[in-house]
């Protein structure tokens, strides 16, 4: 069978045409053209890179959930998969799905952190930059209470003295070590009115940064609060503890070296009280996924869907980060869009023996949300889904020769991945940083959790290595940050080399025989009914 390659040239050229003019600019600022793919650069990467510019330029303002921005992004893909053949896909036969939103956040204006020392002296820490809180309903808005150093904040180290006080916590991040979760739980059995979690300086695999861009909690409308609304919960930088700390006697250093060592912690009580005030603000809208579908051709295989999926939502505008307030969102997750338009202009209508979905979804960066309504929601029959195949968290930095696959040996796709990627040179690895808990991060995981096999990809490194140095690099300096924009260095052959990988995989799932299924001792496995 000729290979639908061949429509590849002619559908760069009729995309392009939906695309507008290809720069950067921003509205009311001079337009700057984007960077060019460098000579050489095969058609296809070309026609990605301009798709990915297209959605990630200044105008696009970051495409942030529910925004105008986000619409006009979402019109464009909405475009782009209809020059491509696809099918509509969505809400009674449209090309979209909304999903109802309801959002609570917590102003900058009106907010502010006071330290009041027993001294008299007071100190401002500031939101956003030095400290943060979590965005609830139910957030009072004053607040105030004495610091006492729980440790590590388990229920034993919490002790029976905390009520109406705010425990103050080393944020530890690793497995084995008191979670989030569980230094909430105990501050509000103990009567805490807050929680400082300070953060770990030793979790290096991705250590933590300022500022964040808002304080904001988005939810599918009609969610519940999160558990203990009325708590404080607070996250306070590092470089800041000594100064919380001020007058107790202790060492913030050693304690910080102490806790990232994982070592017992002390606990005292800090001779200083912190005042909250917070203003919240709240707004409901509806943010669309994007849907198309390429039907199968295989009438007994055709009814069975594998969907591709890329997030098209990024943060929007945010806290400035060296003069520049839009987090672009290029290679997150802009690019991995891009890539389901290329798969979509390939095909150029013509099927797999299964049927495909092109999914862009809405809401990743506020928690999955639109992947979590389409599993909820599924506009094909949920037991026709057969697989996931995510793209995310994808960063070209550097030869692809190392792919981790998240559930890799969880489901039959680890072993079509191996095969695919084994033809062209490229190793297949777990996941070898559990920690960070990337599997639970993308838009992959609401598959898993309805029981459809599902994956996502990580550019994979050796430790020590020069890959691993500039992995480590991108996620200080531009994850999630507006430095993650269409001037940030690229390995165009890598990029390539992953499209390709894609492409390939996505072909060998839907054209299998087999449909994808868990493996008999995947602890991810749907129960039996």
């Amino acid at each position: 069978m000729k290979s639908p390659l061949a429509h590849t040239l002619a559908a760069p050229i009729a995309a392009m045409a939906l695309l507008g003019p290809l720069t950067l600019a921003s509205a009311g600022q001079a337009a700057t053209p984007m960077p060019p793919a460098p000579p050489g650069t095969d058609a296809d990467t070309r026609a990605w890179w301009n798709i990915t510019g297209a959605l990630s330029g200044d105008d696009m303002e970051g495409r942030d959930t529910g925004s105008p921005a986000y619409a006009r992004a979402a019109a464009k893909v909405e475009a782009l998969f209809r020059a491509a053949g696809l099918q509509p896909a969505g809400d009674n036969r449209s090309w979209r799905q909304t999903v109802p939103l309801e959002e609570v956040r917590v102003d900058k204006a009106g907010t502010a952190f006071t330290l009041e020392r027993s001294d008299g002296t007071r100190l401002g820490l500031a939101f956003l930059h030095e400290i943060d809180v979590r965005a609830t309903g139910e957030l009072p808005a004053k607040a105030e209470g004495a610091l006492s150093f729980r440790g590590y904040c388990s229920p034993d180290e919490m002790g029976p003295d905390m009520a109406g006080k705010i425990a103050v916590c080393f944020g530890a991040r690793r497995a084995g070590e008191t979670s989030a979760a569980l230094r909430l739980k105990a501050a509000a059995a103990a009567g805490a009115i807050g929680l400082i979690e300070v953060d770990d300086p030793g979790f290096t695999i991705e250590p933590a940064r300022w500022p964040d861009a808002y304080s904001r909690r988005v939810t599918i409308v009609g969610s519940p609060e999160p558990p203990a609304p009325r708590l404080l919960v607070m996250r306070l930088s590092d470089a800041r503890f000594a100064d919380l700390i001020a007058g107790s006697g202790r060492d913030a250093a050693a304690l910080l070296a102490t806790g990232a060592a994982g070592k017992p912690l002390p606990t005292f009580d800090i001779p200083a009280r912190l005042k909250v005030e917070t203003h919240l603000s709240r707004a409901r809208y509806g943010s669309d996924n994007v849907l198309g579908l390429l039907p199968g051709t295989d009438p007994a295989l055709k009814a069975q869907v594998v969907v591709v999926s890329a997030h098209l939502d990024g943060y929007g505008h945010g806290e400035p980060v060296k003069g520049d307030e839009i987090y672009n969102g290029a290679f997150d997750d802009a690019a991995y869009v891009a890539t389901l338009v290329r798969l979509a202009d390939q095909r150029h209508g013509h099927g797999f023996r299964r049927s495909v979905l092109f999914a862009a979804f809405t809401g990743e960066e506020k928690g999955l949300l639109g992947a979590v309504w389409f599993t909820r929601h599924p506009t094909v029959p949920k037991t026709d889904l057969a697989a996931d195949i995510n793209l995310d968290q994808l960063r070209p930095l550097f030869p692809l020769k190392i792919l981790t696959m998240h559930a890799v040996d969880d489901t039959t796709l680890g072993a079509t991945a191996r095969r695919v990627a084994g033809a062209m040179g490229v190793e297949i690895r777990p996941d070898r940083e559990p920690d960070r808990h990337l599997l639970m991060r993308a838009d992959h995981w609401p598959f898993l959790q309805i029981g459809v096999p599902a994956t996502g990809f990580v550019f994979g490194y050796d430790p020590g290595t020069e890959a691993e140095r500039r992995y480590r690099q991108w996620y200080q300096i531009r994850y999630h940050r507006p430095q993650d924009d269409m001037t940030q260095p690229i390995d165009f052959k890598a990029a390539a080399d992953f499209n390709t990988f894609f492409y390939r995989l996505t072909a060998a799932v839907a054209d299998a025989q087999d449909r994808p299924h868990f493996l008999p001792d995947s602890p991810l496995k749907p129960a039996t009914p």
